[in-house]
């Protein structure tokens, strides 16, 4: 036994294995040398040779095919991604005053400022879901991405425990949150992808770990202008909160070449917001106010250019 561990142990030297006398095989080109192994048992210290990118994968999102594209066939024109809020088994909040759902009210807000935006003849109009259907956060942003969207608009109702709180707000992208309940909002809606603790929307380590370069500041920037020209559009037509322009790290939000904002229409835990959103006067004030936005964005940029 003993002899046998030691010509085993042999082998790491590359010497011929033997077994009684007899040799089982012949040292090869291919092996090394004990010496040659200790030698490069040093490649730790030495720095990866692989360079890495940070890079905004698009990816072909759930399969179901790009929507349609509402206005006028031509692509020179602006185009504009509504995504409403929540959908299929995901209702959103609901409302403890008439039942309403988030993700209904949201849809026909949506569907109303499409009809406002097809109605001007100046842009192009695509929404992520024209029914009630599921799509997990990267999806929605992800098609204004593969549309090639010049701006994206994500329709919301917010809710809270003080149901006097009510008003819109209008949220844009930040890794910081602006306050302690913008922090509490973004961290509720990025959980929709979460049923019954599966993650529907997959580790997105990519996207999540963007740096934010001169591409996505420029982004972020022009987010903020529309924020301010949509909040001053709105003030005629619908009750907005003290502090209406806000900042928080939400999802949709993310996506690095695509102005984006976040609209919470109004609180669906308050009475009188609840009944305003469900309403078709209600619809028509926020899509007057978001068309008036989107056209003085979209006249400012052209005249910049």
């Amino acid at each position: 036994m003993m002899f046998a561990a030691i010509a085993l142990f042999s082998a790491f030297a590359v010497q011929p294995v033997m077994v009684a006398d007899k040799q089982l095989f012949e040292p090869t080109a291919n092996m090394r040398t004990r010496n040659e192994i200790l030698q490069s048992s040093h490649f730790r210290s030495e720095p990866p040779k692989r360079r890495y990118e940070v890079t905004a994968p698009i990816g072909k999102g759930s399969g179901k095919g790009l929507p349609k594209i509402h206005g006028p066939a031509d692509s020179r024109l602006p185009l504009v991604v509504l995504d409403a809020g929540h959908g299929g088994h995901d209702p959103g909040a609901i409302s403890p005053h008439s039942g309403k759902r988030e993700k209904d009210v949201t849809l026909d807000i949506a569907l109303a400022i499409r009809d406002q935006l097809v109605a001007t003849g100046r842009v192009r109009v695509a929404l992520t879901r024209d029914g009630d259907g599921f799509l997990v956060l990267q999806d929605r942003y992800g098609i204004a991405r593969r549309l090639k969207a010049d701006l994206f608009i994500s329709i919301h109702a917010d809710a809270a425990e003080n149901e006097d709180a009510r008003g819109g707000t209008v949220y844009t992208l930040s890794e910081v949150a602006s306050d302690r309940e913008a922090q509490r909002l973004a961290a509720r809606e990025n959980k929709a992808d979460i049923i019954n603790g599966v993650n529907l929307g997959g580790q997105d380590t990519e996207v999540s770990s963007i740096l934010i370069d001169l591409t996505q500041r420029e982004t972020m920037n022009v987010s903020a202008s529309f924020a301010k020209l949509l909040l001053r559009e709105a003030k005629p037509n619908m009750v907005l909160r003290g502090n209406s322009h806000k900042f928080a790290s939400f999802i949709v939000l993310k996506a690095p070449d695509t102005p984006s904002i976040l609209f919470e229409t109004g609180y669906i835990s308050n009475r009188e917001d609840a009944e305003f959103l469900a309403s078709r006067e209600g619809q028509a004030k926020i899509a007057r106010s978001v068309s008036s936005a989107v056209q003085s964005h979209f006249a400012r940029r052209l005249a910049g250019n």
